[in-house]
């Protein structure tokens, strides 16, 4: 069974059951009701059904650090739990065995990731995988899989394909991010929205050109919120100019 990190300090095997019981400490009921409210799982909100722990994200990070060691496999379990928590952790590791794995590893993970992106099913567990975990695996010269998540039923698969590109943005290259956003330009849902709009201004902050370029482009079908999170950082001046729709 292959091992997500190994570690000289592990003197034995890290068990899922270990990691629930690490869990399971540092849950709290009260911050679980708050969550449940701030992350909208009631009855037709975009997190509908999902359960929560209580766990604050440092407090999780603290638990993945602690047990990287878990198996693949056991990951993958995690990753497909009914409880939040427990997704986020198992993507937390992924993530970091991710980062410090040989390709092969690495493409592993990002097949199992795509296999399982049901269970990425929240936008923080979107934001916190897709760059990481996707993006590398991405090409603008190959959009095809960029392309079916951008065209997906599935809310999350299309946050996944925008967020993915932040990975690009990074490397100052805009190409990947210009194409989602193009072809996330009519989605109907706020998420969307604000995601498309995020990956925009962080492309502005690295190249303020090449992000006015597209939004001269496309700015009056863009949807209003979308356009507000593109422009955030712009003067004043500016933002009441494309707000007004008179650039």
């Amino acid at each position: 069974m292959d091992r997500i990190l190994k570690s000289p300090r592990d003197a034995a095997p890290v068990t899922i059951n270990a990691v629930r019981e690490a869990l399971r400490a540092a849950a709290d009921p009260i911050d679980a009701t708050h969550l449940m409210r701030f992350f909208k799982t009631g009855p037709g909100e975009y997190g509908e059904g999902d359960r929560f722990l209580g766990i604050r994200v440092p407090a999780v990070r603290k638990i993945v650090r602690e047990h990287g060691a878990l198996s693949h496999d056991d990951t993958l379990t995690l990753l497909q739990s009914g409880w939040h928590e427990e997704r986020l952790t198992a993507l937390l590791l992924l993530t970091q065995a991710h980062v410090s794995g040989d390709a092969k590893l690495r493409k592993k993970i990002f097949d199992s990731y795509l296999a399982n992106t049901k269970f990425v099913n929240n936008w923080d567990l979107v934001d916190a995988s897709a760059g990481p975990i996707a993006g590398p695996h991405f090409s603008y010269t190959k959009p095809s899989t960029l392309s079916r998540l951008a065209h997906s039923h599935m809310l999350w698969e299309r946050r996944i394909a925008i967020v993915s590109t932040y990975y690009h943005i990074k490397q100052d290259e805009f190409d990947a991010t210009l194409l989602v956003a193009g072809w996330l330009l009519n989605d109907t849902h706020d998420l969307i929205h604000k995601a498309v709009g995020w990956m925009l201004r962080e492309v502005g902050k690295r190249d303020a050109a090449v992000e006015e370029e597209f939004l001269l482009k496309h700015y009056h079908a863009m949807p209003r919120t979308m356009l507000r999170y593109a422009i955030e950082r712009f003067p004043e001046n500016r933002r009441k100019a494309y707000l007004a729709g008179s650039l």
